[in-house]
């Protein structure tokens, strides 16, 4: 699919992105994630809406919507053959069928995140990217994404351009001095606990 602004949004929304849903549906992916969000929520409070940038065919939405069973969740995609199965994982809100790059805000949400997308973006891309991650939110930004304390582009799958490891959130915090760290933590798939 060709189309869109930069040549990582026609990757995802095209045969890769395709592809990489059937690499992504493990029970174990699921149940890894039910602990990843079940500590982050430990240190939130009344998450009523939840948003999520690239959220593929749902699977965070998913363990979110089993956590917080009354919380109204919406996401933007770009992969259509996703969207098709994100449709089960939301909990009474909206589907974006849309670019990240060009998603605009209906409303806040108290729970806004990415987990596993910024460092697919375009870095060029990535102040528009900030800007809607602090405007959608009315409580709390959630960025769980490969960090390097100075930007570096990686080979991601024999593909060059197509992922990118930072500093993501401190860049959203310098940008936006009014938020306030609440908690962090890197996860390592061999910890135990």
């Amino acid at each position: 699919m060709e189309g869109y602004k930069t040549k990582q949004e026609n990757f995802w929304a095209g045969k890769f992105g395709d592809d990489y849903i059937a690499r992504n549906m493990s029970p174990e992916l699921l149940a890894s994630n039910t602990a990843f969000f079940s500590k982050i929520l430990s240190h939130v409070s009344q998450v009523n809406t939840i948003l999520e940038l690239g959220a593929n065919i749902g699977l965070n939405l998913r363990v979110l919507k089993a956590l917080l069973p009354n919380a109204e969740s919406s996401a933007v995609e770009i992969n259509k053959k996703a969207i098709e199965i994100l449709t089960d994982n939301i909990n009474k809100g909206k589907i974006y069928h849309q670019s990240i790059l060009d998603f605009e805000l209906d409303y806040q949400r108290d729970f806004v995140f990415t987990k596993g997308v910024l460092i697919h973006l375009n870095p060029d891309e990535l102040d528009k990217v900030y800007q809607t991650l602090f405007d959608s939110s009315q409580k709390y930004i959630c960025i769980a994404e490969y960090y390097n304390p100075s930007p570096v582009s990686i080979p991601y799958r024999g593909h060059d351009g197509y992922l990118f490891k930072r500093d993501f959130a401190g860049e959203l915090m310098s940008k936006y001095p009014s938020l306030q760290l609440v908690n962090y933590g890197f996860a390592y798939h061999k910890d135990n606990n």
